[in-house]
């Protein structure tokens, strides 16, 4: 079954795929299928690899050779003219050898570089795309801090597991096969039977201890991941924090998970200091017992002072690929562990999904309708109940009433970030399940009650609702936002940059470059989700008569902050708990004297008495 949540601690806790499952996800990237742009070259630079890592091998082996060879005739006591020439050979031959084994291991680095590098590309990217696929209760549900490390440990353990499985396992593997078939070929097969025997007792202890060892490792992530989250929630948050005189408790707090981090990580390395010596006893037994058999050998005359070396050179040639097996272990285990946390993410289901081959929307005059609404974001707690209406072409209709009636909501379900549990939503008649989700949000502009900005400089932010929108087409949008001089009058104008979710600007400014940004997407419907709360009264009178230059001709929703910027709306609905109770214009509300008149009267009176100290959402409650 496929998840619809993700708990980010939950891949370090338990397995969900084998090994095997893991690297089966990840051969697509190592060897593309057809269809994936330079497919065929990603693939020729993997054989290549192959082969210069199997020539790298073959000279390493033999290099042993031919040293033995030339010791072989240094070792009697008489040395002729012949005898000096033929080592000198032998002894280029070996220097040959031990290079044209490290330049076939630099030809193999080089060639495969760019198919480690486009896998880490390709996966990440294609994470990164799910991700955006996921609906907006996943991203609401989310650690950001823990799910942007689990991304990042997937993208590094998939570039070392690539390195590590090619450049250290194939190539020991394959090195000891060779030494195995000359140890036994050249003297007996009991020389390779040992050294194979070294070589299988040293992989077993190494996997034993390792898998011991990686729970600690778990918890140790699992710790790191937490102590992450804790000072990236810390930093987004800074002006609370500072604001509360929190700092000493943020860093208490990190402080504390840390000190779990520490204990985790002290008992790793200790365990690891046990795993080596454990290593380095079963080489030197392995050494011990084959030199002893290569010095009987000499002493009965079946081998030479060269074949000693030989055994000699073979075993601590094998030891060092496997002294660092622990490693590779460690690493392909704990690599694989990490991809599987990253590929973990793909298993989640987008929430809301395009109907297969659903068409694009078609928007001819943009009349909106809900027809008995009902949705919960939680089935125990409802929020709208069976909400209907109609917003006509090219008109405005508001909506106001307390805070947790549904206002936002509406504008939620508009855009199809939530699906809802009964009745339709309409565009031109076409239910919005029915057609593409690009299509619908194309279709929509929005400013959000809480503007949040890219990192980046404003003339990024003001463009991204149209990136190839020119130069001119932006001053404009930023003019009719009322923010042109503003940007104009910094040092660096459309290229100041706005900081960490945009804090170098006011609360204000960050609304108005959101404003401009819906007028230069020119989307022919328009939600305004209390768009000028954060302007002060003459901005907001300003603004508000951009705002209605511009919706002339498009439907327009607007979730109302303060009720003196609707009294032109052609249908006000006002909500409470869920339900419609009261619709109509301004001065057909004002005259039933229901709750709208009751919060109208409340804000008027509080406007003028102390600059709005009242909230428009209390003045609802309390003619409730």
């Amino acid at each position: 079954m496929k998840n619809v949540g993700f708990a980010p601690e939950q891949a370090e806790a338990t397995r969900k795929r084998s090994d095997w499952q893991v690297i089966k996800s990840l051969l697509p990237f190592l060897w593309p299928p057809r269809d994936v742009p330079n497919s065929l070259e990603i693939k020729v630079r993997v054989v290549l690899a192959l082969i210069f890592i199997f020539c790298a091998k073959i000279a390493t082996v033999y290099a042993p050779i031919y040293l033995k060879q030339a010791v072989d005739i240094l070792a009697p006591a008489e040395a002729g003219t012949t005898a000096v020439a033929i080592p000198l050979a032998l002894i280029i031959a070996y220097g040959g050898a031990r290079f044209l084994g490290q330049a076939f291991a630099q030809f193999r680095d080089a060639i495969f570089a760019k198919v480690g590098v486009r896998a880490v590309r390709r996966s990440s990217a294609t994470v990164l795309a799910h991700l955006h696929r996921l609906s907006l209760r996943f991203h609401l549900d989310r650690r950001t801090g823990a799910l942007s490390r689990s991304i990042e440990r997937g993208r590094n353990a998939i570039e070392s597991l690539v390195s590590i499985s090619l450049f250290n396992v194939l190539p020991t593997v394959l090195e000891v096969a060779l030494v195995f078939g000359i140890l036994w070929k050249a003297f007996n097969i009991w020389f390779g039977l040992v050294s194979l025997l070294v070589v299988v007792v040293y992989v077993i202890f190494t996997g034993f201890i390792t898998e011991w060892r990686l729970k600690h490792r778990r918890e140790s992530n699992a710790l790191d991941n937490k102590a992450n989250t804790r000072a990236i929630d810390s930093l987004l948050n800074y002006e609370t924090v500072k604001t509360f005189g929190n700092e000493d408790l943020e860093v208490r707090e990190y402080d504390r998970v840390m000190g779990q981090y520490e204990v985790a990580s002290v008992r790793t390395q200790s365990s690891l200091a046990m795993m080596n010596v454990g290593q380095a006893l079963i080489i030197a037994v392995g050494l011990a017992a084959l030199m002893a058999m290569a010095a009987a050998g000499k002493a009965a005359g079946t081998m030479t002072v060269g074949d000693f070396t030989l055994v000699n050179l073979y075993m601590l040639q094998l030891s060092q690929p496997l002294n660092f097996f622990g490693f590779v272990y460690r690493n392909i285990k704990q690599a694989l562990v990490d991809i599987e946390k990253m590929f973990d993410l793909m298993d989640v289901e987008p929430e809301i999904k395009d109907k297969p081959s659903a068409p694009p929307l078609q928007v001819s005059g943009g009349e909106v309708c809900f027809e008995n609404v009902t949705f919960a974001y939680d089935p125990r707690r409802p929020i709208l109940k069976d909400v209907s209406f109609t917003v006509k072409p090219g008109t405005m209709t508001a909506f106001v009433g307390a805070t947790g009636s549904g206002k936002s909501t509406i504008g939620r379900l508009l855009f199809r970030y939530y699906d809802i549990a009964g009745g339709k939503i309409l565009i031109d008649g076409q239910d919005i399940r029915d057609v593409q989700q690009s299509s619908l949000r194309a279709a929509m502009g929005v400013v959000p009650q809480d503007t949040v900005l890219f990192n980046d400089t404003i003339r990024y932010n003001l463009s991204y609702a149209k990136p190839d929108a020119a130069d001119d087409a932006i001053n404009e949008a930023a003019r009719l936002a009322h923010i042109h001089q503003f940007i104009a009058g910094l040092p660096d104008g459309y290229q100041t940059l706005v900081g960490e979710r945009g804090l170098k600007l006011s609360g204000g400014e960050k609304q108005r470059v959101a404003i401009a940004r819906v007028i230069l997407k020119g989307a022919p419907i328009l939600l305004f989700d209390e768009a000028t709360s954060a302007l002060d009264t003459h901005t907001e009178k300003e603004i508000q008569a951009n705002l209605r230059e511009v919706s002339t001709g498009r439907t327009t929703l607007v979730i109302a902050h303060r009720l003196s910027t609707i009294v032109d709306a052609e249908q006000i609905l006002v909500l409470d708990d869920g339900e419609i109770i009261e619709r109509g214009t301004h001065e057909v509300l004002l005259a039933q004297g229901g709750a709208y008149a009751s919060a109208w009267t409340r804000q008027q009176k509080s406007m003028a008495a102390a600059a709005e100290a009242i909230a428009p959402d209390d003045a609802f409650k309390a003619a409730q």
